[in-house]
């Protein structure tokens, strides 16, 4: 039970901070462009609605943040049924998660609207469209 559970943007006492700042972030003082700012791979994994979507095993997206999900509560979610599905490869970081037992619960760290165009969505977004007429047709 991790009641009060929180960022540590929005809560720096939280007794559970599953939303931290980043550890290269905890030093800086310069607020500029000193977050985590461009683009990095992430490792996807195989069977997952993310992988799905992108047709491959590793992709490169854009970020522009300075806090992540705190990896110490990893296996406390994936034992409740969200499932860590993307990862930076070298870094570890968590990238993506899915619930697999939702029609399309899909949540990332980058963000996809910065490599979306009218006439060439992103993936991702394709997927949650999918999903919600799948959904629609079922209903």
């Amino acid at each position: 039970n991790y009641t009060g559970a929180n960022s540590t943007e929005m809560d720096p006492q939280t007794a559970y901070p599953v939303v931290d700042l980043m550890e290269s972030q905890k030093s800086a003082t310069m607020m500029g462009a000193s977050m985590r700012l461009g683009a990095a791979d992430c490792c996807l994994k195989k069977g997952s609605r993310i992988h799905s979507a992108y047709s491959s095993d590793m992709i490169s997206e854009r970020h522009r943040h300075r806090y992540e999900f705190n990896s110490e509560y990893a296996q406390a979610f994936e034992n409740n049924g969200m499932q860590i599905v993307g990862q930076h490869p070298v870094l570890k970081l968590v990238e993506a998660v899915e619930i697999p037992s939702h029609p399309w619960f899909v949540g990332v760290q980058f963000h996809p609207e910065f490599k979306s165009r009218p006439h060439n969505p992103h993936p991702l977004f394709v997927g949650f469209v999918g999903a919600c007429l799948k959904d629609a047709k079922n209903a």
